[in-house]
C-alpha cells in the first residue's frame, strides 16, 4: 500500500509540474539523439536492434558523488548492489547469482579496453565516482562481439580531455562519508592530457564497515594526423574496507547495524579483523587510424597488476595477478544508392599469472601456510559482424564469436604438486537482429542470440580453497523483442522489450557455514522478462524562470525459475531463482531554474526477493525516497560553482542491499544505511 500512495503522490506531483510549464518549442534531443558504441555501429540509441542501457552524465548527476550505484539501478533489467561500503556487486538480468562479492558474467571495457580479468572478475570496486562519464550497459549475451558471458556487457567511458580548466570537488555526509576529487586539463588542440586524484573516505553505517580509496590517473589524447588519434588511459587505485559479514534474521532484527558476531569456532568480524586490501596499477593505450575512405582499424592494448590481503573467517588469502591482452577492430563501411554496409571483423586476447597463497588468520595476519597456488588464465576469441542498413527502414545484423579459455592451475603445497587444467575450446556465440524503421518516431526489432560462459576462476577456486573439477560453462540462448519511439518534437523517448531466455548448466553460489564459497551447476533455468523505461522532458528554454524539466519511469518485470535442478535427494525444479526480485521500479524528476537552483527527486521501489533455493527465506520490499537539490552559478566568464545538499533513504526502510544467497545459517543479510545526509560543493576554473 505505502508503494501505490508513494507513486501516486509522486505522479500527482509531476502531471501539476508539466501542466505549469509552458509548450516546449525546442527540438533538443535526449536519448533519441545519443550516440552509442555497443556494436560498434556508433548509431543513436533509437536504432540500436539491442536492448541497451545508456547513464548519461546528468543521470550520474542526480545522486550523491559518492557512488554510480544509484545511477546504474535507474535501469530496468540492471541492478548494482553494496554488502558494505566498497564492496560491490553488478547484477545484469540475474547474473549476481554467481557474485557472492565483486563484479562476474559480466564483460566491462574501460574506454574501449577490456577491464575484467582473463579470469573473468571485474574489480569494479577500484574505480571512484568521477572515473566514470556515460555507462553504456548491453543487457543479455552480447557474445558475437565481446566473448564469452551470459549476463551482458558494460562499457564505461570517462571524461576526455577538453579545454584547460581545473576542477575541485568535494562531498561530506553521514557516517563521516568524505569524497574528494581535484583534477587539471591542459596542452593543446593536438595533445591534451588529464591528471586527477580522488579520495573517499568513510566509517560505514554498521559496525566494522571502514572504508577509504584514492585513485590517481591520467588520461591523453594525442592527434598524430587527421586520419588517426591515440589515447592513453592510466590509473593506480589503493582500496581499503572492512567486511561485516552477513546477519541471520534474529541479529538483522535485534541489531541490523551490527557485524558478525562470534559463532562456535568461528570468530567475529572485529577478531578476524576481516578486509580486503586492493591495490591495481592499469595502464591502456587505444589506436584508431582511418585506413582509406572505406576501412578504419581500433587497436587496443594494455596492463595490469593487481594484488589484494584478504584477511576473513577462515583465512587469510593473499593474491598476486598480473595480467595483460588486447583487442583489435577493423570496421568497413560502404553506401550504396540504396544500402549501407557495415562490417567489424577482429580479435581479442588475453593472458594472466596470478599467484594465491592462503595462510591461517590470526586476527588479520598471516599464520601458517594452508595452499600455495599458480593460477594461469588465456583467453581469446575472434568475431565477426554484418550489418546492412536499407532505405525503406529495415536493417539486418548477423554476428558470431568463436570462443576459447583455459585454466592451468598448480598447487605447490601438495606432495607431488596438484596440477589441474581445465579447456573450453571452440565455443561459437551468434547473434541476429532485424530492426523496423516503422516511421520517424517507431523502431521494432528482434533478437536471437546465444551466450556461453565459462566458469571464473574465483568459482574453480573459491575461498574454500578446493579446485573444482566439475564445474562446466553455462550457456543459453535468448530471444528478444523490442520496440523504441521518440514523440513530441523528440522530447518522449520510450524502450520497451521483452526477452526470454533458456539457460542450461546455471552456475549458483553456496557459501558453508564458515562463509566460504563454492559453485555448482544448477540443470537449466528459464528466466523471462519486460524492461521499460520512459524519459520525458518536460521543458528546456532559456526564456522562463523553470527553464528546464524532465522525468523518467523505469520498470523491470521478471519471472526467473529453475527448469530442471536437482541437489541430492531435493529437488529445487519449479522454485525461484533467488536473488532476483521479481519487480522494480525507478522514478525520477529534475527541474532547474533560470537562477541557477535546480532540484531532484528520486523513488526506488523492490519487491521481496528470495535468498535461497528453496525459497524458504526472503528478504522484505522496501522503498526508498531520495532528494537533492543546489544551486549552480558562473561568477565570471572561467570561473563558477555548484553547491548541493541531499538526503537519501528518507523514508528510514530497513534493509539488505547485497543479500549472500544460499548462505549456510541463514546468513543472508547485510544491512544498507537507513536515512542518511551529504552536502558538497564543484568549483571549475576555466
Amino acid at each position: 500500500m505505502k508503494i501505490i500512495i508513494i507513486l501516486s503522490s509522486t505522479l500527482i506531483a509531476i502531471s501539476a509540474t508539466a501542466q505549469s510549464l509552458p509548450e516546449n518549442d525546442s527540438t533538443t534531443k535526449l536519448l533519441e539523439g545519443v550516440i552509442v558504441t555497443s556494436y560498434s555501429n556508433n548509431i543513436k540509441l533509437i536504432d540500436v536492434p539491442a536492448p541497451v542501457a545508456f547513464v548519461t552524465p546528468r543521470i550520474l548527476a542526480r545522486f550523491d558523488n559518492t557512488s554510480v550505484l544509484s545511477a546504474i539501478n535507474t535501469q530496468p533489467g540492471v541492478r548494482m548492489e553494496e554488502r558494505s561500503p566498497g564492496s560491490y556487486r553488478l547484477n545484469i538480468r540475474g547474473s549476481s547469482l554467481r557474485s557472492p562479492f565483486g563484479v562476474r558474467n559480466v564483460k566491462v571495457y574501460y574506454n574501449g579496453i577490456p577491464f575484467t580479468d582473463p579470469g573473468g572478475n571485474t574489480y569494479f570496486n577500484q574505480l571512484g565516482f568521477y572515473s566514470f562519464n556515460s555507462i553504456e550497459i548491453i543487457k543479455g549475451p552480447a557474445g558475437s562481439m565481446y566473448g564469452a558471458g551470459t549476463g551482458g556487457a558494460m562499457i564505461i567511458n570517462n571524461i576526455d580531455p577538453l579545454q584547460p580548466s581545473f576542477t575541485a570537488a568535494f562531498t561530506g555526509g553521514s557516517y563521516h562519508q568524505n569524497s574528494m576529487n581535484g583534477s587539471i586539463t591542459f596542452g593543446k588542440e593536438d595533445l591534451k592530457n588529464t591528471i586527477s586524484y580522488q579520495h573517499q573516505s568513510g566509517n560505514g553505517y554498521r559496525d566494522h564497515t571502514e572504508m577509504y580509496r584514492d585513485v590517481v590517473s591520467w588520461d591523453a589524447t594525442l592527434k598524430n594526423s587527421e586520419k588517426g588519434q591515440i589515447k592513453s588511459h592510466f590509473f593506480y587505485s589503493n582500496l581499503y574496507y572492512q567486511t561485516p559479514g552477513g546477519l541471520n534474521q534474529n541479529e538483522y532484527n535485534a541489531n541490523p547495524g551490527s557485524a558478525r558476531p562470534h559463532a562456535g569456532a568461528f570468530p567475529s568480524a572485529d577478531e578476524a579483523k576481516a578486509a580486503f586490501f586492493a591495490k591495481t596499477f592499469f595502464a591502456g593505450i587505444s589506436m584508431e587510424q582511418k585506413i582509406n575512405a572505406a576501412w578504419k582499424n581500433t587497436t587496443a592494448v594494455y596492463g595490469a597488476y593487481s594484488q589484494n590481503r584478504n584477511p576473513n573467517f577462515r583465512n587469510f588469502s593473499a593474491t598476486s595477478e598480473p595480467h595483460f591482452g588486447g583487442r583489435t577492430n577493423f570496421q568497413f563501411v560502404k553506401k550504396g544508392e540504396k544500402i549501407l554496409y557495415t562490417i567489424n571483423t577482429g580479435a581479442e586476447f588475453q593472458q594472466s599469472f596470478n599467484s594465491q597463497r592462503v595462510y591461517n588468520n590470526n586476527g588479520g595476519t598471516s599464520g601458517a601456510l594452508q595452499t600455495d597456488d599458480d593460477i594461469f588464465n588465456t583467453q581469446g576469441f575472434i568475431f565477426l559482424q554484418a550489418n546492412a542498413i536499407w532505405n525503406n527502414g529495415w536493417s539486418l545484423t548477423l554476428g558470431a564469436s568463436v570462443n576459447e579459455s583455459t585454466l592451468n592451475f598448480k598447487r605447490y603445497s601438495t606432495l607431488p604438486p596438484d596440477e589441474e587444467k581445465r579447456n573450453f575450446k571452440n565455443q561459437i556465440a551468434p547473434r541476429i537482429a532485424i530492426l523496423k524503421k516503422i516511421n520517424d518516431h517507431i523502431r521494432l526489432y528482434t533478437t536471437v542470440s546465444r551466450g556461453f560462459s565459462p566458469p571464473s576462476t574465483a568459482e574453480v577456486l573459491p575461498s574454500t580453497n578446493v579446485f573444482n573439477k566439475t564445474l562446466q560453462a553455462e550457456s543459453g540462448i535468448d530471444y528478444e523483442v523490442g520496440a523504441k519511439a521518440a514523440f513530441l518534437q523528440n522530447r518522449l523517448y520510450i524502450d520497451i522489450n521483452s526477452f526470454f531466455y533458456q539457460l542450461q548448466n546455471a552456475i549458483v553460489q553456496k557459501r558453508d557455514i564458515s562463509g566460504g564459497d563454492y559453485f555448482e551447476n544448477a540443470g537449466a533455468a528459464r528466466e523471462n522478462g519486460v524492461e521499460t523505461f520512459i524519459y520525458y522532458q518536460l521543458i528546456q528554454t532559456g526564456r522562463h524562470f523553470i527553464n528546464d524539466g524532465q522525468i523518467y519511469l523505469s520498470d523491470t518485470w521478471n519471472n526467473f525459475h529453475y527448469k530442471n535442478y536437482k541437489q541430492l535427494s531435493v529437488d529445487f525444479s519449479g522454485n525461484e531463482i533467488p536473488g532476483v526480485a521479481k519487480h522494480t521500479i525507478a522514478v525520477g524528476v529534475d527541474v532547474s531554474t533560470k537562477i541557477g537552483w535546480y532540484a531532484n527527486a528520486n523513488l526506488f521501489y523492490s519487491s521481496s526477493i528470495y535468498l535461497n533455493d528453496a525459497n524458504t527465506a526472503v528478504a522484505s520490499p522496501y522503498t526508498l525516497l531520495g532528494f537533492k537539490t543546489g544551486y549552480k552559478a558562473d561568477v565570471n566568464k572561467n570561473t563558477s560553482f555548484d553547491f548541493f545538499i541531499g538526503v537519501q533513504n528518507i523514508l528510514n526502510e530497513k534493509y539488505s542491499l547485497g543479500n549472500d544467497i544460499n548462505a549456510a545459517g541463514g546468513r543472508y543479510f547485510n544491512t544498507a544505511p537507513g536515512t542518511n545526509y551529504y552536502g558538497g560543493i564543484i568549483f571549475q576554473l576555466r
